[in-house]
């Protein structure tokens, strides 16, 4: 069995040089790395986690809060980072907020409880009692989805978006627009998402009546709902309606055929985040593609650094978006 002495031996320096190379936790020559890390793969030499964890008082564990478990996006930002955390030796335990703000703080207070080396959280309010318990927290924070201040933060460009996606229902001849939003209280979804498409109308010259504007929770039949709001309050009906998320869009789309409308002739719907179901339902969602998976590496990118203190006090990033222009927009 080759020990971390073997390895100093072999690479010409001393048992504690090799130690602050394994440990991330000290000042390394580039000559000694070269050698170090020449050695370990030749001898195929691994360090005992455990061992590791003791000296560094770290439990290789990363709390993780979202909003939902039964959500596709969270699937693919947990997935993502996932793929990061394990090549480093991390799990992850993940909690859930159920949506209930009061509970997203109890689970930071839960995780850090459970000696996990650092969090990321999947936040969908910037209220001050949360911003107040992720200061107090004492292990490392990354937000994703929120801008939240002082906070290392991942964020998705939510505000050109929407801009971006009503320029292309825009383009696509319609002037008359509904819009089905989320509450204000989650600024990235309720505010952002909401000023891109009025600033983008605003721009074209063009109006929205107050009967367009709906406000609806995050599920499918909350989408519907909304969507019999519009028709029903309604001086005169839109010709395309766009919905923040793809679940309020598909609710969108089955009221609208209940009605009657043909789509997208009649009445063409767009919606926001490129689920897997956005490809499959007819006639397919014209959407927006968040690359979340990539804001989960990145996410915990920023996390490992601020564990092994080689991150920034604060790091923001903003994720990359794309059109999906599909049949549901003609």
């Amino acid at each position: 069995m080759v020990t971390i002495n073997d390895i100093a031996r072999r690479a010409g320096v001393s048992r504690t040089t090799v130690s602050r190379f394994i440990n991330e936790s000290g000042y390394v020559s580039e000559k000694a790395r070269e050698n170090i890390s020449r050695v370990i793969e030749a001898t195929g030499y691994v360090p005992s986690e455990q061992a590791k964890s003791l000296r560094l008082k770290r439990t290789k564990v990363i709390g993780v809060v979202i909003p939902k478990i039964s959500t596709e996006t969270m699937s693919r930002v947990v997935n993502g980072m996932d793929e990061v955390l394990q090549q480093e030796g991390y799990q992850i335990l993940l909690a859930s907020s159920s949506l209930d703000k009061e509970k997203e703080i109890e689970q930071l207070k839960l995780l850090e409880s459970r000696r996990v080396d650092g969090i990321i959280l999947v936040a969908t309010n910037r209220e001050p009692e949360l911003l107040e318990a992720v200061k107090n927290l004492s292990v490392p924070v990354v937000a994703v989805g929120q801008h939240l201040p002082d906070i290392s933060s991942v964020v998705y460009n939510d505000y050109e978006a929407a801009k971006s996606l009503t320029k292309e229902i825009l383009r696509a001849g319609h002037t008359k627009i509904g819009f089905i939003g989320v509450d204000e209280a989650d600024y990235s979804v309720g505010v952002l998402r909401k000023k891109g498409f009025l600033d983008a109308l605003k721009e074209n010259g063009c109006s929205v009546e107050s009967g367009w504007m709906q406000t609806a929770s995050f599920s499918i039949s909350a989408g519907e709902e909304a969507a019999a709001r519009l028709l029903d309050q309604s001086k005169t009906l839109p010709t395309a309606v766009l919905a923040v998320t793809d679940r309020l869009a598909v609710g969108v789309m089955q009221t609208l055929r209940k009605e009657g409308f043909d789509l997208p002739g009649e009445m063409a719907v767009a919606g926001m985040g490129a689920s897997d179901m956005s490809a499959y339902v007819t006639p397919a969602l014209t959407t927006v593609d968040y690359y979340y998976e990539e804001a989960g590496k990145v996410s915990a990118g920023i996390l490992l650094k601020a564990i092994t203190g080689r991150a920034k006090k604060v790091e923001k990033s903003q994720m990359d978006y794309r059109l999906l222009k599909r049949d549901s927009l003609r």
